[in-house]
């Protein structure tokens, strides 16, 4: 059968664009089709882009890194700070939305404007405002239309005051204080940039310790540096229903039980609040239920590990198939489906060495097992931990608590995880996944040179520390890697 296309990708997003690209850089005539007027998806104008560039937007204007390190005492111009936290997130996103537009146009990827909905496997309609209905075919279709914050009934969003990870990117001033629902990575990084814009912020988590997929250590040392910037932390404290009320957004939480008793209720009242807990696969205008490709109660596609669904001829990648829903893992997981998909040997399956990002303040990045992984599965493991206070790049850039710290199979030696928190953790973090990636050892970094000063060297000592822990059971360490009197020879 003659198809109009090999492929067409339904979302332009990262997975989207990556998928489409991947497909035509090997001769397959492919189309993307967007809802929106531009492509980018959450990632470019209303997720990862926007809420980083507001946060380093946020360290300038409120002078977090400035003010302690020189003494200063800033203070933030409420009238200023808005439009030029508007205006930076715009301009990055105008370049991002440009340099997509090019990447597609060089491999001759056309955009088609409006709404897709199956008719069949190979079928799809096109529904724009103001043009008539297009219906296109194609071999194989990618569907990476991504997800949307989850809203519950409960909360009345049509206020003006009452925000999701998408709106809270369109704030007209700034609050004085400001309410926080959910302490997972979107919660956390708006917390920590408020709060460094001098909101008084509460957060509230319905769990007793935040991002539980961090090691627990830097889980917790994150908690004290948000703490520190004047984060209220509510944790363990379930939300209930919120309302405005004249002393501004209420919102009804019910503390954890203590002693047999059931928590009580209270109210927490803020000028602003944000619900940040969840989101949901942006799928309900396509019509998967019609041609038996299932979704689950957040409306994400299931697939099996090549991201094919039930059809063989759809494929599905991106948030839009639920955790990790990352861009760096969507990217890729389009592109393993798309070489499935035509048979290309190219790439057939995505790294299990992924790296996550927090992009708090401070940075937490983290790569491999934490400690809790090494326990739960019986790995005798070294830690090495070394700090940004005892670095003399730490010390320029006025870093004190920052840490970096790697585990090793004991007799292995083997790096088996890396986890990052402070300045620029998100990037040293993938010195720790090349090493997982070719298997490297405490060794490794011994013998590495690091530029001097840099923050990276960071990773010689933590290992240097691991080294000193690896004597204290290991006797027939080599000489030339040995101790003196307990301490590592540096």
């Amino acid at each position: 059968m003659s198809y109009d296309f090999d492929l067409i990708v339904l979302g332009g997003g990262p997975a989207g664009e990556k998928g489409a690209v991947q497909a035509a850089y090997f001769g397959k005539k492919v189309a993307l089709v967007e809802r929106a007027a531009e492509p980018g998806g959450a990632a470019v104008h209303t997720g990862t882009l926007p809420s980083k560039t507001l946060r380093e937007t946020a360290i300038f204007l409120s002078g977090y890194r400035q003010s302690e390190l020189y003494g200063l005492s800033i203070e933030v111009n409420e009238g200023l700070a808005v439009p030029k936290l508007l205006s930076r997130k715009n301009a990055v996103r105008e370049l991002e939305v440009a340099r997509i537009h090019w990447n597609l146009d060089r491999h001759n990827v056309p955009i088609v404007n409006g709404v897709a909905r199956f008719v069949d496997a190979h079928t799809v309609e096109v529904s724009a405002l103001g043009r008539p209905v297009r219906r296109m075919t194609a071999e194989f279709f990618l569907i990476a239309t991504g997800s949307k914050p989850h809203q519950p009934a409960n909360i009345p969003f049509e206020d003006e005051d009452i925000d999701d990870s998408d709106t809270v990117l369109m704030i007209d001033r700034l609050p004085k204080t400001m309410t926080i629902i959910g302490g997972g990575v979107i919660g956390c990084e708006y917390a920590s940039m408020f709060a460094a814009m001098h909101v008084d912020v509460t957060l509230v988590e319905s769990r007793a310790r935040l991002l539980p997929f961090l090691d627990f250590e830097m889980g917790e040392r994150l908690q004290a540096a948000m703490s520190g910037l004047g984060v209220d932390m509510r944790l363990g404290v379930t939300p209930g229903a919120v309302a405005r009320t004249p002393q501004g957004i209420a919102c009804e939480v019910t503390m954890p039980a203590a002693d047999g008793k059931p928590g009580e209720k209270a109210t927490i009242v803020g000028e602003k609040l944000l619900f940040a807990a969840g989101r949901s696969g942006r799928t309900e205008d396509l019509g998967l239920a019609d041609i038996g490709v299932p979704t689950d109660k957040r409306g994400y596609i299931q697939v099996d590990h090549d991201y094919r669904t039930p059809l063989p001829s759809i494929y599905a990648a991106g948030d839009v198939i639920g955790f990790p829903a990352l861009a760096s893992t969507s990217m890729e997981q389009a592109r393993v489906a798309v070489c499935h998909a035509f048979g290309f040997t190219y790439k057939r399956q995505v790294s299990h060495v992924i790296p996550y990002g927090v992009y708090t303040i401070p940075e937490v990045s983290c790569v491999g097992l934490s400690e809790e992984n090494a326990k739960e599965q019986k790995i005798d493991y070294v830690v090495g931990r070394a700090f940004y206070r005892d670095n003399a790049r730490g010390k320029i850039v006025g870093d004190k608590d920052g840490v970096i710290k790697m585990l090793f199979h004991r007799t292995e030696r083997k790096l088996l995880g890396c986890h990052c928190i402070g300045d620029r953790a998100s990037e040293l973090v993938h010195i720790g996944q090349t090493a997982l990636m070719l298997g490297g050892t405490v060794d490794s970094f011994i013998e590495m040179v690091f530029n001097y000063p840099t923050l990276a060297e960071m990773f010689k000592y933590a290992a240097y520390d691991a080294l000193g822990k690896f004597a204290t059971k290991s006797p027939t360490m080599p000489p030339a890697l040995g101790v003196k009197d307990g301490e590592p020879l540096k």
